[in-house]
C-alpha cells in the first residue's frame, strides 16, 4: 500500500495547513540526526512518493529534486553527535523534529512519524509507520535522507578512511573496522561505540 494524503485531506477540510515531519540517522555511528518538514501541496503530481528506506539513493535524489522544482517548502532541523550524546538519540532526535517543525512559517499541524513532540506550538498527530501510511511523512523522510546522505558525502572528504560516503555513517563491519584502526573522530557518537 502506497501512502496517501488521507489525514492531509481532512484536516485541510477544517482549515489546517499541514506538514509532515520525519528525521533519520537514529541507528548511524557517526554525524547528526537529520530531520525534516515539509508541506506537500495536495495537487502534486509527483509519483514513487513513500518511505526513503524502500527507494534507491537515485529515486531518493530524483523526488528531491522535483521538490526543488516545483517550489515545494521544506525545513530541515538537526541534532548534532554531542546533542545525542549528552540527551540521548530518542530525545535527540524529537530536538531535531522540533527544530524543523519550529523552523516552518506558516503550518498549523504537524503529522510526525511515531513520535509526539513535546512543546509544539501547533497541532500534531504521531503516527506509528507514518513514513509507510502518510503522503507527507514519506516526503520529509526522503527530504531528510537526502540531506543526510549529501553532508555525509561532504564529511567523506574531511573524515577520508571511514567509508562516511559508502556507508552513510552506519555501523556497518567497514565502518566499525575503520574506528578500530583510525579511532574516533569528534563527529561520532561516544554513547554508540
Amino acid at each position: 500500500m502506497l501512502p496517501s494524503f488521507h489525514h492531509e485531506r481532512r484536516l485541510k477540510r477544517i482549515g489546517h495547513t499541514v506538514i509532515g515531519i520525519d528525521e533519520v540517522g537514529c541507528g548511524c555511528l557517526f554525524g547528526p540526526v537529520i530531520s525534516a518538514a515539509i508541506h506537500l501541496p495536495l495537487n502534486s503530481r509527483i509519483g514513487n512518493i513513500k518511505d526513503s528506506k524502500l527507494l534507491s539513493a537515485e529515486k531518493r535524489e530524483e523526488i528531491f529534486k522535483r521538490f526543488v522544482e516545483l517550489g515545494i517548502k521544506f525545513t530541515i532541523g538537526m541534532a548534532s553527535a554531542e546533542e545525542i550524546d549528552k540527551l540521548n538519540i530518542r530525545r535527540a532526535s524529537i530536538l531535531s523534529m522540533k527544530r524543523a517543525c519550529d523552523a516552518f512559517k506558516g503550518a498549523t499541524f504537524a503529522l510526525v512519524d511515531a513520535w509526539k513532540i513535546p512543546d509544539l506550538k501547533i497541532g500534531q498527530l504521531g503516527i506509528i509507520h507514518g513514513d509507510r501510511k502518510i503522503k507527507s511523512i514519506a516526503a520529509a523522510s526522503i527530504v531528510a535522507k537526502v540531506v543526510r546522505d549529501r553532508l555525509m558525502r561532504e564529511y567523506d572528504k574531511d573524515f577520508s578512511g571511514y567509508g562516511l560516503a559508502r556507508h552513510k555513517g552506519y555501523a556497518t563491519k567497514i565502518h566499525r573496522d575503520a574506528i578500530k584502526r583510525l579511532g574516533a573522530t569528534p563527529l561520532h557518537r561516544r554513547s554508540f561505540l
